[in-house]
C-alpha cells in the first residue's frame, strides 16, 4: 500500500466524543507513573482540554461531550472507554474500579443517542487504547504473551479482521502510545515499540508508514488525532511534526503536559464516532 499523494491530501469531517477534566485533579494524583511531587493544576489541565476541543471546532468537525463523574477524575480519557465502529460501539470493561466509575454514564450516552449496538466489552481492555482503526483492519495491540481474548471478541462484534500487535517496551504500554492512524490505511509508529514478530506484520501491511523516532514516541507524539490532512500532536514532538509536514500533512501542536498526568494524550482524549 502506497502513502497518499501529497497533493490529494483532504481533511473531511470527523464527529469527536470528549470528557472535560473537571474531576482530574481530585484525589491523588490519577495517572500510572505519574510523578507524585507535582500533581495535576485542576485549571491548566482544563485550559490545555479547552484549547484541544475548540481546535477540533476550527478544523470543522463536530465535538459531543460526556458528562464527567465524580470519583472517575480519568474519564477525560475517553477514548479508553470505547471503540465505536461502523455506529456500533464495544464498550471497555476495566480492571481498575476507579476508573469503571464512569463507564455506565459513557455507554448511556451511547443508548440515548441512538447507536445501533452498544454493549460492554466481556474482556477486559483499554477501548481505543489497544485498537486503531485503518480502511481495512483493526490494528490491535497487546502486552507481551498470549493473545487477548477480547481481540477476538472485537472482531467477531465489529465484523472486520483483526491484526494482533505485540508490544515489546512498557515505556509503550498501549497501541495508542506507539501507533497513529492518518487515514485510510496510512500509519506512523514507532518500531522499536513491537515486538520483531509485530514489526514485520506492519512492514507488510503498511511498506510505506512513516517511522517516528523514541523521543517523540515517548513525548506521546503518536497519541495524536489526524482528519487524512490535520493532526493534532503535542507539542513536544517537533521531529514527528516536520516528517508529517514532509508528507503533505498539516500539524497543529499543542501543550497536554497535564493531561499528560492522567496517562493519556491528544487521542485518549479524543473518541472517534464512526459511522
Amino acid at each position: 500500500m502506497t502513502s497518499v499523494p501529497v497533493h490529494d491530501r483532504r481533511a473531511t469531517r470527523r464527529h469527536y466524543l470528549m470528557c472535560r477534566p473537571d474531576h482530574l485533579g481530585d484525589g491523588r494524583t490519577p495517572g500510572p507513573g505519574t510523578d507524585r511531587a507535582k500533581p495535576v493544576d485542576p485549571e491548566l489541565a482544563l485550559l490545555q482540554w479547552e484549547d484541544l476541543y475548540y481546535l477540533y471546532l476550527e478544523l470543522g468537525h463536530r465535538v459531543d461531550l460526556v458528562a464527567p463523574v465524580p470519583g472517575a477524575p480519568r474519564m477525560v480519557l475517553l477514548a479508553h472507554g470505547a471503540t465505536v465502529i461502523d455506529g456500533k460501539v464495544l464498550g471497555t470493561r476495566f480492571r481498575d474500579p476507579a476508573r469503571a466509575a464512569g463507564a455506565p454514564t459513557h455507554l448511556t450516552w451511547f443508548r440515548a443517542n441512538c447507536f445501533p449496538a452498544v454493549r460492554e466489552a466481556d474482556h477486559p481492555g483499554e477501548g481505543e487504547g489497544d485498537f486503531a482503526v485503518t480502511a481495512d483492519w483493526i490494528l490491535a495491540g497487546h502486552a507481551p504473551g498470549p493473545v487477548p481474548e477480547g481481540h477476538r471478541e472485537a472482531q467477531e462484534f465489529f465484523g472486520r479482521p483483526v491484526i494482533s500487535l505485540e508490544l515489546a517496551d512498557p515505556r509503550f504500554p498501549r497501541l495508542d502510545t506507539a501507533l497513529c492512524v492518518l487515514g485510510g490505511d496510512e500509519i506512523v509508529y514507532h518500531p522499536q515499540a513491537f515486538t520483531p514478530a509485530a514489526r514485520a506484520v506492519l512492514l507488510r501491511l503498511f511498506p510505506h508508514a512513516l517511522t517516528a523516532g523514541r523521543d517523540d514516541a515517548e513525548a506521546l507524539g503518536l497519541n495524536a488525532v489526524c482528519d487524512g490532512l490535520n493532526v493534532v500532536l503535542p507539542e513536544s514532538a517537533q521531529r514527528l511534526a516536520a516528517q508529517l509536514r514532509a508528507r503533505g500533512l498539516r500539524p497543529h501542536t499543542l501543550d497536554v503536559s497535564e493531561l499528560r498526568k492522567a496517562g493519556g494524550g491528544i487521542k485518549s482524549c479524543t473518541q472517534e464516532l464512526r459511522f
